[in-house]
């Protein structure tokens, strides 16, 4: 098997299967200007003039006061530069100051936000050092950091410091764990929370019930997940959209359209607003069902809405006429978006065409992301996703990891997603040995994999008809807490008929 062009040796165990940099940038390349500027509470409201850039540069050449400290240092933090955050606290501490509970525990969510969650860690493990009380608010900024990033045991190591030093866990606690647990697709840990939460009488409400519900979809109990709409109703708890948009998913996947389609009535019945998401679920259900007619029908009442679909679900359009060589009517669909002014969305859909090859303009990453730059539009990374997808959908190993070395050198760093599109990459080319290198990379970055991770992998050794090591892969999904879907069990019964009939033969 020819080597990767990436440099990966083709061993299945790697302690850096990347190029340096691949993973990671220095301080100084990070773009964290899209940083959320929500704080915890109690956050010092900085000074106006604290809030132009260069007024700021020119009062920290000054001695500065304990409250200007904290002010600048929040200041900084609300826009993104945490490098220069961490600068003025090691000032700060230098002159001899503490900064103020609020101004730690705002360093400690910006840093946990942008997956910095050693230095986030850090910065808690000083604050408490220093004699400040701590609540399950300062816990709960650093607890989202390493959920976020996928940092589990961590997680778990400090819950359990919570409750050796008496802090209760409150309602934005169990939510940070279900949103983690429901996306790892960890059944029996979001069964955990739902439990907790119902005995310690927080209130659950639609936000709540759409996860789980997500949850039992993704492992084909999608008539549990109906039954949680009974108790919903018993409860006396009104649907949301995201709650309708959970059920036409569910639906969707399981073949029932036309039971998504009357969810979808009745949702408007109600007087709710199909969004983003509603249209996005019907069109890519209708359009694996192979129901074109439909899938378009829902995308022409989509752009009257004013609305238009995630370039993931345009791809999925892409395909089927383009399977169906009706590229004349995708040419109309670029004209009508163009009539109602998305202008932006429609480039996007070109240059997604042209990955395509039904011009054959744009073969390489670099050139199809300088095409969306020299438009005007801003790469942001969903877009760079889908890129990487459109690529990986091919098996284009070289340019799924290209658009990954672009999005960091934008200072986006990749995320389980990426990795995940990339391996899949490797699994669609057969290339197995760099997929599991992958796979270790993850795993050595703190990164805990999800359920996507492991069916990825087991779909690669399938593919590379390496059968006897589905099941090993399947056990140790089973060992990491992640539930198994419907997917990796057919690919687990599957490899084990395989490699009972191969033994057979062979005796």
């Amino acid at each position: 098997m020819e080597a990767a062009l990436i440099g990966f040796p083709l061993k299945p165990s790697l302690l850096n299967p990347f190029p340096r940099g691949f993973t990671s940038s220095p301080p100084g390349r990070r773009d964290l200007r899209k940083l959320a500027a929500v704080a915890p509470k109690n956050s010092i409201l900085v000074p106006k003039d604290h809030l132009d850039d260069g007024v700021g540069r020119e009062n920290e050449k000054e001695e500065l006061s304990r409250e200007s400290y904290n002010a600048l240092i929040q200041s900084h933090c609300a826009k993104g530069r945490l490098d220069r955050s961490l600068h003025l606290l090691s000032r700060m501490e230098a002159a001899g100051m503490r900064p103020s509970t609020a101004c730690y525990a705002r360093l400690v969510y910006a840093l946990g936000r942008t997956g910095r969650t050693l230095e986030a860690d850090a910065v808690f493990r000083e604050m408490k050092w220093s004699g400040h009380r701590l609540t399950s608010r300062e816990y709960n900024a650093l607890l989202g950091g390493f959920l976020r990033k996928g940092q589990l045991l961590m997680a778990d190591r400090l819950l359990v410091e919570m409750g050796k030093e008496g802090i209760d866990r409150n309602r934005e606690t169990y939510l940070l764990l279900l949103d983690s647990y429901v996306h790892s697709g960890r059944l029996e840990d979001t069964w955990w929370v739902l439990g907790e939460m119902k005995e310690k009488g927080f209130w659950l409400d639609s936000f709540v019930y759409s996860k789980i519900i997500r949850l039992y979809r993704d492992n084909g109990m999608w008539k549990k997940a109906m039954s949680l709409v009974v108790e919903m109703h018993e409860l006396g708890i009104e649907p949301d959209v995201r709650m309708y948009n959970g059920m036409i998913d569910t639906f969707g996947k399981y073949g029932q359209l036309d039971e998504a389609v009357k969810i979808f009535e009745k949702m408007r019945s109600t007087g709710l607003k199909p969004d983003i998401m509603t249209w996005n679920a019907l069109i890519r259900w209708h359009c694996k069902a192979g129901d074109l007619k439909h899938a378009l029908g829902f995308f022409a009442k989509m752009q009257e809405a004013g609305l238009y679909p995630d370039p993931k679900i345009f791809v999925n359009i892409i395909n089927q006429l383009g399977e169906r060589g009706r590229w004349d009517e995708m040419k109309k669909l670029f004209e009508g978006m163009k009539y109602r002014g998305l202008r932006e969305s429609g480039i996007i859909y070109s240059i997604l065409v042209d990955i395509y090859g039904q011009y054959g303009t744009f073969h390489n990453a670099e050139e199809c992301v300088a095409a969306l730059k020299a438009e005007g539009m801003q790469v942001s990374a969903s877009i760079y996703c889908v890129l990487a997808n459109a690529y990986a959908q091919q098996g284009l190993c070289e340019q799924t990891l290209r658009v990954l070395q672009l999005m960091e050198a934008d200072g986006i760093e990749p995320n389980l997603i990426m990795l995940n599109l990339l391996m899949n990459a490797f699994g669609i080319a057969g290339r197995h040995f760099e997929a599991m290198a992958v796979f270790e990379h993850i795993k050595e970055s703190g990164i805990s994999p999800d359920v996507v991770t492991y069916c990825t992998l087991m779909k690669a050794f399938m593919r590379g008809k390496k059968y006897e090591q589905v099941p090993i892969i399947y056990k140790e999904m089973e060992h990491a807490g992640c539930t198994p879907d419907r997917k990796a069990r057919e690919m687990l019964h599957n490899a084990s008929i395989i490699c009972e009939q191969r033994g057979n033969d062979s005796s």
